[in-house]
């Protein structure tokens, strides 16, 4: 067993990472695959990356992130955004590839805000909101300078709160959710559906930073959800800092630039217009690093922690 290494994975609707992560955030064998759509490629998918990535080492411990909801006593995930995983076993499935280590469980954004608190641009923050705008929306917290799950697991849950309760329905069930304004699919959807006739959310970008007014709108109706959750979120919270990550905020100030002009709109109160907000440094590996610090953490400490740790 190799006491310097964990093994992260983080699970998201778009893509899986996993790699081996010393106690300092080094990262080794480190391997990325699209999420497959199914439950049995799902699992197949898995098993092959996990065993491709521990072949030659067993880890001390393994850090799961996983897009939620999740319930890390019984160690499932029903992931809004992987709807082949309903209450599926996925600590049972990391610990049957991997057996006899513990296993911590965390959602991917409360990783995703661990791994920029740890190594990126949250480091000094008191209390900050890791937010990923991907093909959902993820949040994670940090308050008092430690990780904050929360007692279900799932505290943070930034892309199911309702920012408008006429809003358009949400994947979830609910209406009017920051995910069904702010994420790339949705941005896209209402762009289509003002005549705009690109790609994906990245092509939606480009057409935005060269001016096009659809693209533009489309930035302009997200970020201002998002940046409505994101006051609501500091005034319960007293935050100092916000920190943005996941694929759509590689668009940078197309993104950041409206969604801080929306935020000095909407914050009125003193205490929540101090809060800084800012981009990622750590980019596709927050998660990642995320989850390996959880299961340091966790080892370290296993009766305080982000999650569960459980032994196979």
């Amino acid at each position: 067993m190799d006491e310097n290494a964990v093994l992260a994975v983080d699970i998201g609707g778009t893509k899986i990472a996993a790699g081996l992560v010393d106690a300092e955030g080094r990262v080794r064998g480190g391997a990325e695959i699209a999420t497959p759509p199914t439950e049995p490629e799902l699992v197949e998918a898995l098993r092959a990356l996990l065993a491709s990535v521990t072949e030659s080492v067993t880890p001390s411990a393994i850090g799961l992130a996983s897009a939620g909801p999740l319930d890390p006593v019984r160690g499932t995930v029903s992931p809004v955004n992987i709807p082949a995983w309903r209450d599926f076993p996925l600590v049972g499935l990391a610990s049957d590839i991997v057996p006899g280590v513990p296993v911590t469980l965390v959602g991917d954004g409360i990783a995703a805000a661990v791994g920029e608190h740890w190594l990126g641009a949250g480091r000094g923050a008191a209390s900050m909101l890791g937010i990923v705008v991907s093909t959902g929306i993820g949040g994670g917290l940090v308050l008092n300078g430690a990780p904050y799950a929360g007692p279900s697991g799932n505290a943070g849950h930034l892309g199911h709160t309702v920012v408008d309760p006429a809003g358009p329905l949400c994947s979830c069930g609910a209406s009017g959710c920051v995910e069904a304004y702010a994420s790339g699919p949705s941005m896209v959807r209402w762009a289509r559906q003002q005549g705009w006739t690109g790609a994906d959310a990245r092509a939606l970008a480009t057409d935005a930073g060269q001016g096009h007014p659809i693209a533009l709108a489309a930035f302009e109706r997200g970020t201002q959800a998002l940046a409505r959750a994101i006051v609501a979120t500091a005034t319960m919270c007293d935050l100092d800092r916000v920190v943005i990550g996941g694929g759509v905020s590689a668009a940078g100030e197309i993104l950041l630039a409206p969604l801080r002009r929306h935020f000095a709109d909407v914050a009125t109160l003193s205490f929540v217009r101090r809060l800084t907000i800012q981009s990622s440094t750590l980019g596709r590996k927050s998660g990642l690093l995320g989850a390996a610090r959880s299961a340091w953490l966790a080892s370290a400490a296993p009766d305080v922690g982000t999650g569960v740790t459980q032994v196979a």
